[in-house]
Formats: structure tokens, C-alpha cells, sequence
């Protein structure tokens, strides 16, 4: 593994790998299932809020100025987290994070830690990277448990074992908890008390031995060096607490300018995601304190692809993303494929833009990513930061197939078009020039209006697909510019 890596390795394109999740019916119920149920509530939680639109584009206005300034800032948070006693490491990509962490875990002479739930730490890999030193990571986030204990891998953003129902994850904990230390109780049943009371017991013994915790973060406070993390369960700040050493993964993007700036987004992460007004649990550290918490704390700055995204003046608004998980709840294209398709650990609508900014367009499945839409515009309606994921999604399309200019390592390259789009590069250029020629835009319109009844109802080859689920709209009997010519804008029409 090595250069960006965004924690799954390569994967074919999206609509092979979704075919199976499509087909799979006991998956489509439990997404459909919990999607629904999340966006039902989250739309009451944003309802009570009058100035729920203000919030959004204060949210998008500060994520906009802090990346513009985004140098600035890392190097005043830099000097915030050194005054308050704490470490910063800087990762380039996915392959020096993991080597930094594992070094600074075998420094402690331990050979196991805990974690709180974190994206950082998928996205680099970080639990396999552990193993292969010999250390042991333990998820304590129950999603990420029922994730670690199953050998799978997470299929959504906020709640990473959706895919699973109640009786799955009670076969889960039955077969595997005693492989990881406390076995589930005998008689484990699939109620929910009962199996956050397997999780709990399970999870106890290893929060009071445990001597390296391993976090992410939401947001980082350049002005003071404080990390915040917001969560609902309480294991997080067990895992932030208890441990003598704190090791943070964070991607240079969650860092926010001042306190004040964070106040907007503890009003909308919570409400955008869970649906609470705020989160039971938002836990807040500033480097080391004697006698209270961790007696070492570091932060690894990761970037593994966010300053290539940042360079794209289009494609840069992925990295407001607050990882609400809002847009995958509405989008219809994920309730039907699931999170495992998208061949990353950002699955839905933000990881179909943000992946192939991370990784580039180059892979098969990255290639396709930008075509997981349906272009509906409803992921751009819940974000809480005002992400126009159709406006890059129809972007990083035309990356795809007309190639050209993008920054891949910090280098200025020149990508090429995209094998298997020829058709489609040489319909978009004659579609280009007829645009730009008005004769011949006249000449065709009149030409497919003269010739309506002949004009089958479908497409043949490649855009079969296309018609197999819509009928192919009907050219009308006359050009609009014909109609307009001869009643005189519509004046003289005869009735």
C-alpha cells in the first residue's frame, strides 16, 4: 500500500460492484429501511431551527475562507497544539500516517490500542497497518465493533453498519466476541438493550487496560489547538480519557478558525446527522494537562490527496464536508446500492466526488464514481455546508472523459481521456459545433421535426441502457424559432 489509499483496495466499476448489492433483498430492506427512518427524523430536527438556511451558509462561508487560507491556519494550529503540550506529525499520504503512528505506538512498548470511531483512520488503513507490527486495534464505537467483529467493512459514513440487521449482528457477537476477549452473554437474543449490553461488557475490560488511545477528529480550533469530537454513545471519551498516550489522526481539512466559528457547526453537524440537538457527548482536549487525561498527546495531520483536491476550484467544495452522512440518507442511488459499491470508506454522493479528487480518475471504479448519480439534486438540498455535489459530480464527468489539466502530488499533470467514451467525446463536439453554428442548428431542428413519425421510441447500441427505463422524448412538429417567426412571438397565433 502506498501514496493515497482511502481504505478499500482496487475494486471494479461501480455498476458491477453494486449489481450484487441491487439483487440482494435482505440488504435493500435494511438500507431502506434506515435511511428512511434517519431522513424522517433529521427533517423534523432542521425544521425547528428558523434560521436553519443562515447556519448552512455561515457553515459554508467559513469552510470556504478557512481553505483559502488554509496554509495559515495548519501552521497557527501547528503552534497551538505545541504551547498547550502536545505533538504535531505531519503525514504526506496514507503509507507515512501509518508509519507514524505505529512507530509512536511501539515507543510506548504496547502492543494493543482502543480507538473512537474515526474516518481518518479507515481511510489510511490504519488497522491493518497496526497488525502487520504486531498491535492490535480494538473499534469501541458499536457500529464499528459489529464492523471488526464481522471482518467486513463499513457502508456508511455516520452509521458504518447499516447493512446489518438485528439478527445478524447477534450472530456476530455470538461467533466472534470470544476471539477479541469477553465472549457475548449465553442466551444473547437480538434485542437492542441486550446487545449494547454484550458490547458494553466486551468493550469494559478493554477500556480499563488499555494504555494508547487512537482518535479522529471533527474539528480542530486553530486558535487554541483544541480537537473536538462529537459522538452518542460515550465510548469515545472513555477512549479519549483513561489511555496515557493520544495519538489524533485528522485531515487537514476539519480545521476550523476560532470557537466562535465551531459554535455554527454544533448547531448543524448533530442535527444534519443524528437528528439531536446536540450531540449527548461532544468531548474537547488541549494538548496535556497534569493529573487530568493523557500525559502525551499527538496530532497527525493527514493530507493523502485533500491539497491535490484544494488545487481544483471546482472540486475543492468536497472538502467543506463535515461527514454528516445527510447526503447518503436521501440519495436514491445509495438506498439501492448500498455503501460497499463505491469502493471506498466515503460511500454515497460525497464519497462519489470526493474519492476520485482523493485518488484521482485513473482506476476503474474511480473512473465511474462520478456516474453513481442520478444528478437529482437532493444530497445538495440536505448538506449542512452547502456542498454542490451535482455541480462536481457533472465536473469531475467531464474530467473523465475529455481528460486534461489536474494536480496529482503536488505536480501539475495532464490527464488523458478515458477509454470507452470515444462515442461520447465525439457526440458532445458535434453538438458543440452545431451550437455555435445557428444555420445548422436551424437545419437540423427542421430536419427532425419533418421527420418525427419515423423516429423509433428507443436507442440502439450503447444507448439502450439509457432507454430501457424512459421513453425517448418526442420532437414536436415544429422548431420553437419557426413557431416564434410565424406568430410573431406568439400574437399571431390563430386559435
Amino acid at each position: 500500500m502506498s501514496g493515497t489509499f482511502v481504505g478499500m483496495p482496487a475494486f471494479p466499476a461501480f455498476p458491477v460492484a453494486a449489481h450484487e448489492a441491487v439483487n440482494n433483498r435482505t440488504l435493500r430492506g435494511n438500507l431502506r429501511h434506515a435511511t428512511h427512518t434517519i431522513r424522517a427524523k433529521r427533517a423534523k430536527a432542521v425544521a425547528e431551527l428558523s434560521d436553519w438556511d443562515a447556519l448552512r451558509e455561515a457553515g459554508k462561508q467559513i469552510k470556504d475562507h478557512t481553505l483559502r487560507h488554509l496554509d495559515r491556519y495548519l501552521v497557527r494550529l501547528e503552534e497551538s497544539v505545541t504551547a498547550a503540550g502536545g505533538t504535531v506529525h505531519w503525514a504526506a499520504d496514507a503509507d507515512e500516517a501509518n508509519r507514524i503512528v505505529t512507530r509512536l505506538v511501539q515507543e510506548t512498548g504496547e502492543s494493543e490500542v482502543v480507538k473512537v470511531k474515526s474516518m481518518a483512520t479507515q481511510e489510511i488503513g490504519l488497522n491493518e497497518a497496526l497488525e502487520e507490527a504486531g498491535i492490535r486495534a480494538y473499534e469501541t464505537d458499536l457500529a464499528e465493533l459489529i464492523v471488526q467483529l464481522g471482518k467486513d467493512r463499513p457502508s456508511h459514513i455516520l452509521v458504518p453498519a447499516i447493512h446489518r440487521n438485528r439478527g445478524e449482528i447477534r450472530e456476530i457477537f455470538a461467533r466472534e466476541m470470544s476471539e477479541w476477549g469477553r465472549p457475548a452473554p449465553d442466551g444473547l437474543t437480538d434485542t437492542p438493550a441486550e446487545l449494547a449490553e454484550a458490547a458494553r461488557l466486551h468493550l469494559r475490560e478493554k477500556f480499563l487496560r488499555a494504555k494508547v488511545g487512537v482518535s479522529g477528529a471533527n474539528f480542530m480550533v486553530a486558535e487554541t489547538g483544541t480537537l473536538v469530537v462529537v459522538e452518542s454513545e460515550g465510548n469515545g471519551r472513555m477512549c479519549l480519557t483513561l489511555p496515557e498516550t493520544l495519538i489524533s489522526v485528522v485531515g487537514i481539512e476539519k480545521i476550523v478558525p476560532t470557537w466562535q466559528d465551531l459554535e455554527v457547526f454544533l448547531q448543524t453537524l448533530p442535527r444534519s446527522s443524528t437528528a439531536e440537538r446536540m450531540n449527548p457527548y461532544t468531548s474537547t482536549w488541549t494538548g496535556t494537562t497534569d493529573g487530568d487525561g493523557p500525559r502525551t498527546f499527538h496530532l497527525v495531520l493527514l493530507d493523502n490527496g485533500r491539497t491535490d483536491t484544494l488545487a481544483d476550484e471546482v472540486g475543492r467544495q468536497a472538502l467543506r464536508c463535515i461527514r454528516c452522512s445527510a447526503c447518503l440518507n436521501v440519495c436514491p442511488v445509495y438506498e439501492r446500492a448500498g455503501g460497499h459499491a463505491y469502493g471506498s470508506v466515503y460511500p454515497g454522493p460525497i464519497g462519489a466526488i470526493l474519492s476520485p479528487q482523493l485518488r484521482g480518475t485513473a482506476s476503474e471504479i474511480d473512473a465511474s464514481l462520478p456516474y453513481a448519480s442520478s444528478l437529482c439534486g437532493a444530497c445538495y438540498e440536505v448538506c449542512p455546508v452547502a456542498i454542490d455535489i451535482p455541480e462536481v459530480l457533472v465536473h469531475l464527468r467531464e474530467r473523465v472523459v475529455e481528460g486534461g489539466p489536474v494536480t496529482r502530488e503536488g505536480n501539475k499533470v495532464v490527464l488523458q481521456p478515458a477509454k470507452g467514451h470515444a462515442a461520447e467525446r465525439a457526440a458532445m463536439r458535434a453538438t458543440r459545433w452545431t451550437f455555435t453554428h445557428p444555420g445548422a442548428l436551424r437545419t437540423g431542428q427542421r430536419l427532425a421535426s419533418r421527420t418525427r413519425r419515423f423516429h423509433p421510441r428507443t436507442l440502439p447500441g450503447p444507448g439502450r441502457a439509457w432507454t430501457g427505463t424512459r421513453d425517448l422524448p418526442a420532437v414536436p412538429a415544429e422548431p420553437f424559432r419557426d413557431w416564434w417567426q410565424r406568430t410573431n412571438g406568439g400574437k399571431g397565433e390563430t386559435k
